[in-house]
């Protein structure tokens, strides 16, 4: 059997092989509800033989979306639908998670289809918040700055959230720690101007990393596995970096985090990412080594022998595809067809295989 296609199994979930369904928002909610979108959406990879199909990222409060139109599970009604859901993920053989997000400076824009900017009042658009009031770029509302008060309600929103979800059927859950969201915003120093034990030195700009990480783990059961996404590395001079993030990973598997997502960018505008197959492999590499955590490895992954090699070279214990599953709901029975593995199509879809 190849490594990507061997099972996993973290705390007391296996999971049938080592591909999984990144997030990606869909911009197809109403007052944060999923729906039949979501359904098929998600379903669909399911049966298409992925071992994990992440939910997109879940607004853990509504000033915490990145548009009006994003996904929540900051209330209790939104779990019925998401119950459906995952049953239908786990009767297709899948593990499903959802990742927790907050997108701090970054909300009240527009689906990007519609543009960028800020989304106006009158459209259902609101105040983000933020670390520091310092918006994203030009155009982008300028975030409130967040109280000490208001940080712990954001931290506690978290923990509901992570309760909402094991309602709702999920078996584990990711933290969105990265592309310039609230938790990303505080570890970076670019948008971290804080002056209290919440920003300056890198003790200070991780400790809500760490708190909504606490928190997340008291309410997450023991026997289900918590991830945490980061972005590596800002790609900006004086920014977060790789070292940072090595360290964080060490402090984040310390609290019971079990596997890091390893992204990068998307704090800045100015950033230069050197794009190309498999750019952010690397980050996962050194992460699972330093740190001594397992990783995720995601970017520009897009054939089965590419995520083969990462699995089975010890780059990465998982790999996370985005747009490849969006051309491609099947890309994990197509792996195994093309690495010579065994594969269990639905018996629906048995003639195509």
């Amino acid at each position: 059997m190849s490594a990507l296609l061997t099972p996993l199994t973290i705390r007391e979930v296996t999971f049938r092989n080592r591909i999984a369904v990144s997030p990606m928002c869909q911009y197809s909610s109403e007052d944060g509800f999923a729906n039949d979108w979501h359904l098929v959406h998600l379903g669909s990879r399911a049966a298409g033989g992925a071992g994990l199909v992440i939910m997109e990222a879940s607004a853990v409060e509504a000033r915490g979306r990145i548009s009006p139109q994003d996904h929540g599970i900051w209330k209790d009604e939104h779990i019925e639908f998401l119950a459906r859901i995952t049953a239908f993920l786990r009767q297709q053989g899948a593990v499903p998670g959802i990742q927790l997000a907050h997108a701090g400076r970054k909300g009240s824009t527009f689906q990007p289809w519609e543009g960028n900017g800020a989304v106006p009042p009158e459209a259902g658009g609101w105040q983000p918040v933020a670390p520091s009031p310092v918006a994203f770029q030009a155009g982008y509302p300028v975030p409130a700055e967040l109280t000490r008060a208001e940080i712990a309600g954001v931290v506690g929103a978290f923990a509901a959230a992570a309760h909402r979800a094991l309602e709702a059927g999920f078996q584990v859950v990711e933290l969105h720690a990265a592309h310039g969201y609230l938790i990303h915003e505080f570890l970076s120093p670019l948008s971290n101007h804080r002056t209290d034990e919440y920003g300056g030195p890198f003790e200070n700009r991780i400790r809500f990393a760490l708190e909504v990480t606490r928190a997340v783990r008291d309410v997450w059961p023991d026997r289900l596995p918590l991830f945490v996404r980061i972005s590596a590395t800002d790609w900006v001079e004086a920014g977060w970096d790789i070292d940072e993030s090595v360290e964080l990973a060490r402090r984040l598997r310390a609290l019971g985090v079990d596997l890091i997502d390893c992204s990068s960018g998307g704090l800045a505008p100015q950033q230069k990412i050197p794009l190309g197959p498999g750019y952010q492999v690397l980050f996962a590499e050194r992460i699972r080594r330093e740190a001594g955590v397992l990783t995720g490895a995601v970017g520009m992954i897009t054939t089965p022998q590419q995520a083969d090699e990462i699995v089975r070279s010890g780059q990465a214990d998982l790999v996370l595809l985005a747009r490849e599953f969006l051309r491609d709901p099947y890309f994990a029975l197509h792996a195994g067809k093309a690495l010579g593995d065994a594969i269990q199509p639905p018996v629906q879809y048995g003639r195509a295989f």
